[in-house]
């Protein structure tokens, strides 16, 4: 069988295989990721695995270079590398993708057993330590206070509704209209005075 033939049966197994497994992405037809472990698991991790023309007669390119390993050490990534390639040197020759997924997800606790473990802790939990727990007491919101004047001037803005009526920040359109239309007529009024005197000239 050629590599090329051995790699499509292989990628037909893996798909029928990991169906449905939101662990596993297929990034092409010859390169594939999988998460080992659980998306909110802090010791998960993600190996890809890259088929070269001739695999499975030559080794398949392993990286944990994604971003989603940013926070694993790089020599826990070296020592897990390390382990994946002894699992390819007995496995060269046959199909082995589903071997190397199968074989970290079994041995992801070793893997990680000296990965420190990144846990956040929120602002007001290391404050309170030392502390008892008492809920903290509400402050009363005081109301603004409004003079006599100040009270009439906002019952005078509003309806009995205490809404203001509509339109009561609109701009007076009336009064531009009304000054637009004086000044275009004394314009056109004061253009024909003067066209009707120079004819009165002759």
């Amino acid at each position: 069988m050629a590599a090329n033939e051995d790699q499509e049966m292989e990628l037909e197994a893996l798909r029928s295989i990991y169906e449905g497994d939101l662990c596993f992405r297929e990034l092409s037809p010859v390169s594939f990721q999988y998460r080992i472990g659980e998306s909110g698991d802090p010791k998960a991790f993600l190996i890809e695995v890259s088929w070269p023309e001739t695999y499975p007669q030559t080794a398949p390119v392993i990286s944990m270079d994604a971003f989603f390993n940013n926070t694993i050490s790089s020599a826990i990534k070296q020592s897990i590398l390390d382990k994946l390639m002894v699992e390819v040197e007995a496995n060269l020759g046959t199909a082995m993708t589903y071997t190397l997924f199968e074989y970290a997800k079994d041995n992801k606790e070793v893997f990680m057993e000296n990965q420190p473990v990144n846990t956040v802790t929120s602002v007001s939990n290391s404050i309170s330590i030392g502390t008892p727990d008492v809920p903290p007491s509400k402050k009363k919101e005081k109301k603004e206070q409004l003079s006599k004047t100040q009270k009439r001037k906002l019952a005078d803005k509003t309806d009995n509704k205490g809404e203001l009526p509509r339109g009561w920040n609109w701009v007076d359109v009336i009064k531009h209209v009304s000054i637009f239309k004086f000044s275009f007529f004394t314009l056109f009024f004061e253009s024909f005075i003067r066209k009707s005197k120079n004819c009165f000239l002759f």
